[in-house]
């Protein structure tokens, strides 16, 4: 008969239990021998079976998200497609500022802070110059705002909706009407600028690194980080 266990381990059937890589060799009594076979072949019985694979990740990457599927789940197609307006237009915004951006003379490698600065503001107003007509809803298009608020009011109203909001609203405590939060308008030196939780990031359309998601109060912001200019806003998107 063959051994049991595929293994280094065996039990045969004569009744030798050993290990084929030490080359130990056992010869053991018939009720010690039994119990051994059990043993063995309990163990080899376990060994064949494969372990589980790991559980799938609760969401995907702002990277990896696909347009139709984000933490709050699948879209409507509907829903797709009003979002598909808000990133053209996201993709006009970044062709303008691209060009304005290599008209201006190109910083030295080890630019100061001044330097730094003061492209920063070139910058913020050949944009503004270029949208002197801008106005709220250009970039957040009419389509994408009741979704964008259906995203937010779902994820905000999760298990996690209270911490989440209480980690946007503890360095947020700003009123954007007194702040005067307007399109095209510098952000204020003077306000730090909200962090903004994964789940948040998972749920929007992707940004690339030129343009971010902000709070200012419960206004959402898309925050131009190199003219260091309000591009657009929804006001009271944050759920109350």
């Amino acid at each position: 008969m063959h051994d049991f266990c595929n293994g280094d381990a065996f039990v045969s059937a004569s009744g030798r239990i050993g290990n084929r890589s030490h080359g130990v060799d056992i010869r053991m009594p018939s009720l010690q021998r039994f119990a051994a076979l059990c043993a063995v072949a309990a163990i080899c019985a376990g060994c064949s079976r494969e372990l589980p694979a790991a559980p799938p990740a609760t969401s995907a990457s702002p990277a990896d998200a696909p347009a139709t599927k984000r933490v709050v789940g699948p879209l409507s197609e509907a829903d797709a497609q009003a979002l598909a307006t808000m990133n053209d237009r996201i993709k006009g915004y970044l062709a303008l500022h691209d060009k304005l951006e290599k008209s201006l003379p190109k910083l030295p490698t080890e630019a100061t802070p001044q330097q730094i600065d003061s492209n920063q503001r070139q910058l913020e107003k050949l944009m503004r110059s270029a949208r002197a007509n801008a106005k709220p809803g250009e970039i957040f298009t009419a389509d994408a705002q009741p979704v964008i608020r259906r995203l937010l009011t779902t994820v905000f109203g999760g298990p996690d909706g209270k911490q989440l909001k209480a980690s946007i609203m503890d360095e947020n405590v700003v009123d954007p009407v007194q702040l005067k939060v307007r399109v095209n308008a510098r952000y204020p030196d003077s306000v730090p600028l909200t962090s903004i939780p994964p789940q948040v990031l998972q749920t929007l359309p992707k940004l690339t690194e030129d343009l971010e998601y902000r709070f200012v109060g419960a206004w959402l912001i898309l925050l131009d980080t190199h003219a260091h200019i309000i591009a657009d806003y929804i006001e009271a998107a944050l759920p109350k």
